[in-house]
């Protein structure tokens, strides 16, 4: 039993909390009571202070700026108590607006300082530095909330999923759409068999496009002045660092592979988040490409065609699944009315034996059956079948909020489901890299006969920056 409740009956909480060292003990000790019994129950008393007012927690933002300006006002909706950004002129707008909050430029300082103050950490930084800043928080037994993609290469997806059994924390990674309606309604279409058997699963996107995926007029970009609200050495983290140019920050990054993981690394965790979860994809046993050569070294390929192969599982046949990126046709669904033309901004579509299901755009907004009238005429049927329960609601970040305070069950893209549909994305990353075929070995965590890969897959941190190695002795 924790130490709080024994001495409970003896110290008035409100005289209690006035020491320090035991208010710090008793959150620790009180959240991770929660968090240890969320996976098992789906609802548990508010953590309180008196009977009728709800205990929040303090959450620390890594990354005020961009998609962290989301993160800050969520965690400003519980106790928002520290937020750290490398750019001060990107934070600009959140660090008025919470003037009295701490401010850090690096995460490793915030923890180190605010440690025992800080209950849950999101993370909003570029894709090279997730894994640094989600580590460095989960080795302190903080619950972490991650952006996609969840790392920026495979070994630290899987030591994520390792370190967060090891430090039995509540996880959770920024694929919105797996918390929408859409998502629920696929699975209970697909589960009932209204789609029929799927063997093909077709996505696309518009990018790469511009403001994120520009190319310099020259490799590398010329060398310009550093501005004085950036510490640039922080901002690249575990990789070693480059001249500044604009072509990297504040927008620019995703396109260099150093930094970011492409187009496919921004939008594949939305886009391929139903099918994978639906179908119970796995891991893919081969990756295909086709793409247009990269501008330049170290940059992406402005377009590309990626094909992912995945076994039979169980009973359900094997699945082929094609990225389709801009500059490339998209095949129309067989069941569609052929006057009309694929969504221009992105979609994703199953051909089953039985029926058609599509949404169009990078999450599933609105799935439906095609064509219209085929829908139409299968509504009916639809709604007779049984619906489950809608737990995510309030977006990823609330619905890790309500798991860390044993409010709801475990998020439904925590880092065991985040982790292999983020492999997966960084299987055709890979693919992207090289323009090679690979063969995937899943349980050796390496590409067949080709061991120059291997330094995409654990690619190596700058000292100070490595973590993670001791959870694999």
């Amino acid at each position: 039993m924790p130490y709080w409740v024994k001495i409970a009956g003896l110290v008035s909480w409100f005289g209690w909390c006035c020491t320090r060292d035991m208010r710090k003990l008793n959150r620790r000790q009180f959240l991770g009571t929660a968090t240890a019994a969320t996976a098992s129950a789906s609802a548990l008393p508010h953590f309180s202070i008196g009977s009728d007012t709800p205990k929040k927690i303090n959450v620390a933002v890594v990354g005020v700026g961009g998609m962290g300006n989301y993160a800050v006002g969520e965690a400003a909706k519980e106790n928002l108590v520290a937020m750290c950004d490398v750019d001060e002129a990107r934070a600009a707008g959140n660090y008025k607006k919470y003037p009295d909050v701490p401010r850090f430029k690096d995460f490793r300082e915030m923890l180190d300082k605010m440690g025992n103050d800080i209950d849950a950490v999101s993370i909003n930084t570029p894709d090279h530095t997730h894994f640094a800043a989600t580590m460095a928080a989960m080795e302190m037994g903080k619950h972490v909330f991650v952006q996609k993609p969840l790392a920026h290469n495979i070994w630290q997806c899987r030591t994520l999923q390792k370190a967060a059994k090891h430090y039995n924390v509540v996880t959770q990674m920024g694929n919105q759409g797996h918390t929408f309606e859409g998502m629920l309604r696929i699975k209970e279409w697909v589960d009932a068999g209204v789609i029929g058997d799927v063997t093909e699963v077709i996505t696309w996107t518009d990018r790469p496009n511009a403001p994120w995926f520009v190319p310099p007029g020259e490799f590398p970009p010329a060398k310009e002045e550093v501005p004085a609200s950036l510490d640039w050495d922080l901002w690249h983290g575990p990789v070693e660092m480059k001249d500044y140019s604009q072509h990297y920050v504040p927008t620019r990054w995703r396109g260099w592979w150093d930094y970011g993981c492409g187009a496919l690394g921004d939008i594949g965790c939305h886009t391929f988040d139903a099918p994978f979860w639906v179908l119970g994809l796995g891991s893919p046993t081969k990756v295909e490409v086709d793409r247009v050569e990269p501008p330049g070294d170290g940059f992406i390929p402005m377009g590309s065609v990626v094909t992912y192969h995945f076994p039979a599982r169980g009973e359900k046949p094997p699945v082929v699944m094609k990225w389709y990126e801009k500059g490339y046709d998209v095949p129309k669904p067989k069941r569609w009315d052929q006057s009309q033309e694929l969504p221009s901004d992105g979609g994703m579509y199953m051909e089953g034996t039985k029926e058609t299901l599509f949404h169009k755009g990078m999450r599933p907004n609105a799935p439906r059956l095609t064509p219209d009238a085929r829908f139409n005429d299968q509504k009916p049927v639809l709604k007779e079948i049984d619906r489950l329960p809608h737990v995510g609601k309030g977006g990823p970040i609330q619905e890790w909020h309500r798991a860390i305070k044993g409010e709801g069950p475990t998020p439904g893209s925590n880092f065991d489901y985040a982790v292999p549909l983020t492999e997966m994305v960084l299987l055709g990353a890979i693919a992207q890299r090289s323009g090679k075929t690979i063969e995937w070995d899943a349980e050796n965590i390496q590409v067949k006969g080709q061991p120059e890969f291997d330094a995409w897959i654990k690619e190596p941190a700058r000292e100070g920056w490595a973590y993670g190695e001791k959870l694999w002795s």
